[in-house]
């Protein structure tokens, strides 16, 4: 069992904040003299199921703890979820339904399930105490703060200074967020960088219950694979846990050459020896950056899809990218026809399920993005015979085939 010492400094190592750093020392020490584990809190936003490899890093951290032999408690928002985190947001955000809440916090625990050991988590929905406050209680929570201090929030001032509306509900997010700290009696909570006003007034608030305030870890924000902007969805920027390993290995191969580096800091576990011997290989350049690049594909496809994983995924994309073959397994998709004589290609590529809307399939063939048979698509209004698509293999961008079928009827 390592020391108290030796976890904090392994716990503080790769966080972009420990606050305050040495009251984590202090509870970490006191955990070992007194043998009783800390509890370590991670709030789940029960609106967003779709997990990807930016939110593995807060995970990841809470799985830290867990090694450490600290108690991870996890708790999902299934009340809080009723007002909607309102970090980061340009405008109020609309509420979830109970039904909605629940299957996302299903498909949420399926994934974090391969990061954090879930059978050895504590768990709660915030219900179990949130939905039993009485009016008192209410009053008691809301005078523990002022305006003031939530319109310090940047997101907040934000949206007052060019006039859009600040539910009040919203204020009453990081109150009740707070009262999950006070309900389990949080030591340590961790969070993103983005959630450092609310996992903050978790310590105001068990201050003012009487407790003594959790310290506060938070997370660097992932860069998406575009280098820009933070990994979202939403940006069209993420690498999805449950993507397929070829698209995964694909998307990493696609990162710019400065996210090697922190990538493999915050995704993967090695020591600060190896992961300067990877900034020296990115630093070179050329066939060195990209072997770096390739050996952190082969790590996370292999740690999301079993041992070997990642190296039959190389595998495939170098036959589809350096040989230029096509892949052993494409799948094969039926396309329902009315007019097996005019097929609007977009509208073909929308049933097959390679892209969201017609706008985007025009848009990928605008941009040089689809190829039929091998060849480049260049017509945004392409349309084909069913002949000529019977058996057809249709690629959109680099990792997507399908095999078309088509079949005359709806």
């Amino acid at each position: 069992m390592a020391s108290a010492d030796e976890q904090f400094d392994a716990l503080v190592a790769d966080a972009a904040e420990v606050a305050p750093r040495e009251e984590l020392r202090e509870k970490l020490r006191r955990s070992e003299r007194e043998a009783r584990p800390l509890r370590a809190k991670l709030g789940i936003d029960p609106s967003r199921p779709d997990l990807h490899l930016g939110h593995t890093v807060v995970l990841r951290k809470l799985r830290q703890f867990q090694d450490f032999g600290h108690t991870a408690v996890l708790i999902v928002g299934d009340f809080t979820g009723l007002v909607g985190d309102p970090s980061g947001q340009s405008e109020t955000r609309p509420m979830l339904t109970t039904e909605e809440m629940a299957e996302n916090a299903r498909t949420y625990f399926d994934q974090a399930g391969l990061v954090v050991d879930v059978e050895r988590a504590e768990v709660h929905g915030n219900s179990e105490w949130l939905s039993k406050l009485s009016m008192p209680d209410v009053l008691r929570l809301t005078s523990t703060t002022n305006v003031a201090q939530m319109l310090e929030r940047d997101d907040f001032q934000a949206r007052y200074r060019e006039g859009k509306p600040v539910s009040i509900v919203e204020f009453l997010y990081p109150l009740m967020q707070a009262m999950d700290s006070v309900a389990i009696r949080a030591d340590v909570e961790l969070g993103g960088t983005d959630q450092t006003f609310n996992l903050l007034m978790g310590r105001e608030i068990q201050r003012a219950y009487g407790q003594e305030p959790q310290v506060v870890v938070t997370t660097p924000l992932l860069q998406g694979t575009d280098g820009q902007r933070k990994m979202s969805k939403s940006f069209d920027n993420s690498i999805g846990l449950t993507e397929p390993p070829d698209e995964m290995f694909g998307k990493l191969m696609s990162i710019p050459d400065e996210l090697v580096v922190p990538y493999f800091q915050l995704l993967t576990d090695h020591d600060e020896e190896q992961l300067r011997a990877v900034a020296e290989r990115v630093a070179a350049g050329g066939g060195h950056a990209a072997e770096a690049k390739r050996r952190l594909a082969r790590e996370i496809v292999s740690t999301y899809h079993g041992e070997g994983a990642g190296r039959a995924a190389e595998e495939r994309f170098d036959a589809v990218h350096k040989d230029h073959r096509l892949p052993t397994d494409i799948p094969s998709e039926v396309l329902h026809v009315s007019d097996p004589n005019r097929i609007w290609l977009p509208a073909a590529m929308v049933q097959l399920g390679l892209v969201g809307s017609n706008s985007e399939g025009r848009r990928l063939i605008s941009q040089q993005g689809v190829r039929l048979n091998g060849e480049l698509v260049t017509d945004p209004d392409r349309e084909c015979t069913s002949i000529e698509l019977t058996n057809a293999i249709l690629q959109v961008g680099r990792r997507r085939f399908v095999r078309i079928l088509p079949m005359l009827g709806p």
